[in-house]
C-alpha cells in the first residue's frame, strides 16, 4: 500500500502555492507595519496600549520604522528579501535583547510574537516574494519562472 499522496493532491497543492506565498507575506507585511504604525503614530491602540515611542529613542523608534517601511515593503512585495531578512533580524535582535532575560521560553518571556515574526519573514526571505508582488512588475519575469526551485538537485552520474 503506498502511503504518498494522489497525483490530483499534489497538482492541487502545486497550483495553489503560488497564492498561498502571496497570501503569507501579505498577512505577515500587514500585520508588521501595523505594529511599527502603532508604535509611531499612536493609532491602533499605540505603543504599549497607548501613545508613541519618542523620537531616535534605541531601539524602540528604530525598531518600529523597520516595522513599518519593512513591514509596508514586504506587503507591497517590493525589495522582498531584503526586506523580510531585516525584519526578520529585527525580531531576533527584539527577542533575545527585550524577551530572552526574563525567561527561557516564548510562552514564559512574553516573546512569541518575536519569534514567529522572526521564523515567518525568515522563510518569506528564503521563499521570495511569489507571483503576485511588485518585485514581479520590476522585473517582468515570467509567471511560471517563480514555480520553479532555486536550486535544482543535481544527478550523480
Amino acid at each position: 500500500m503506498s502511503t504518498s499522496r494522489p497525483a490530483h493532491s499534489r497538482q492541487t497543492a502545486d497550483a495553489v502555492r503560488p497564492v498561498v506565498l502571496t497570501a503569507f507575506r501579505i498577512v505577515v507585511g500587514l500585520l508588521f507595519a501595523c505594529h511599527g504604525a502603532a508604535s509611531l503614530f499612536g493609532v491602533l491602540g499605540g505603543a504599549k496600549g497607548g501613545g508613541t515611542v519618542p523620537l531616535g529613542q534605541w531601539p524602540g523608534w528604530w525598531a518600529a520604522l523597520i516595522q513599518l517601511v519593512g513591514g509596508a515593503l514586504v506587503l507591497l512585495g517590493a525589495g522582498t528579501r531584503v526586506a523580510a531578512l531585516l525584519c526578520s533580524g529585527s525580531m531576533a535582535y527584539a527577542y533575545f535583547t527585550v524577551h530572552q532575560e526574563h525567561a527561557l521560553l516564548p510562552l514564559q518571556n512574553g516573546g512569541e510574537p518575536s519569534v514567529l515574526f522572526c521564523w515567518a519573514f525568515l522563510a518569506i526571505a528564503a521563499l521570495g516574494s511569489g507571483p503576485y508582488a511588485v518585485d514581479r512588475l520590476l522585473t517582468r519575469r515570467p509567471l511560471a519562472a517563480s514555480a520553479e526551485p532555486a536550486v535544482r538537485p543535481t544527478s550523480a552520474v
